[in-house]
């Protein structure tokens, strides 16, 4: 069975910085785009992140361009969100996505 389980969430201070993990199990990661997805109180799920197979091109939404970095490392296979210099708006429950099928159960992140 895919699994995929988040950490790394927590409370912190706006400008602070957050490292987020997932790690993913029961299907060959090495092969698979992921991708990072938040949700705010009240507010649509929003992609945050994606990263390709192969190469590992990173695409990120606009508010966290700079900010924040994807990345993978296929031979433990864990995806990873860098964030850093972070604001309220950036509270929310952080999934990571396999393919944009599967979803993990969430972390979340409280800049506060």
């Amino acid at each position: 069975d895919v699994q995929l389980v988040e950490s790394g969430g927590g409370l912190v201070q706006p400008g602070g910085s957050l490292r987020l993990s997932c790690a993913a199990s029961g299907f060959t990661f090495s092969n698979v785009y992921m991708s990072w997805v938040r949700q705010a109180p009240g507010k649509e799920r929003e992609g945050v992140a994606r990263i390709a197979t192969g190469s590992g091109n990173a695409y990120y939404r606009d508010s966290v361009k700079g900010r924040f970095t994807i990345s993978r490392d296929n031979a433990v296979n864990t995806l990873y969100l860098q964030m850093n210099s972070l604001t309220t708006e950036d509270t929310g429950a952080y999934y990571c996505a396999a393919c944009g099928r599967y979803w993990g159960q969430g972390t979340q992140v409280t800049v506060s």
